[in-house]
């Protein structure tokens, strides 16, 4: 069966708001088969900003959980993430999960992941999924060379991945925080 890939998660936060885009392609095996799919998302009344890459069902469930953590730790980014992947690592049918979360809001920039991980990155700019690299590479170039506010950084940050990666397109969505 050819493995279907799906993603390219972008994230960045300076002083002047955060920003986080992803890709719109969804690829079995040599096939596109959507270029247009939503893998960013607006949580707790827009204060909290969530990208998702891995199997789509997985992190749908895992996107929720986490919406749900937000509301019962009152928007903590850092308190739901780290709740979340206590569970996630603990729960027997959560483990089995296949998806990694890239959540922000003004102050905190995280990285989710099904083995308990949860990692702030020392430069405020974080990325995952199949061409996750490249953006990274091409973010933290942007952010060392240029004056770009974030939602610029990681649109041309995805769009070079695009460029690169045969499993990310230039189909982006931007969201940010102001």
């Amino acid at each position: 069966m050819p493995k279907l890939r799906a993603t390219t998660i972008l994230a960045v936060r300076t002083s002047a708001g955060a920003a986080i885009g992803g890709d719109g392609q969804v690829t079995l095996g040599n096939v596109v088969m959507k270029a247009d799919a939503k893998k960013v998302r607006k949580l707790y009344d827009g204060q909290v900003l969530a990208g998702f890459a891995g199997a789509a069902a997985d992190a749908f469930s895992l996107l929720e959980r986490f919406e749900q953590k937000l509301r019962d730790h009152q928007g903590s980014v850092p308190r739901a993430a780290t709740e979340l992947a206590k569970e996630w690592r603990t729960d027997r049918i959560l483990r089995k999960l296949e998806a990694m979360l890239v959540v922000l809001d003004r102050d905190h920039l995280l990285l989710v992941s099904g083995t308990g991980d949860v990692i702030a990155p020392t430069d405020n700019v974080l990325a995952i999924g199949s061409g996750g690299s490249y953006a990274l590479a091409a973010a933290r170039a942007l952010m060392t060379h240029t004056q770009l506010k974030p939602a610029e950084v990681v649109r041309a940050g995805l769009e070079i991945a695009g460029d690169l990666c045969i499993y990310t397109n230039r189909n982006i969505d931007v969201q940010e925080l102001t």
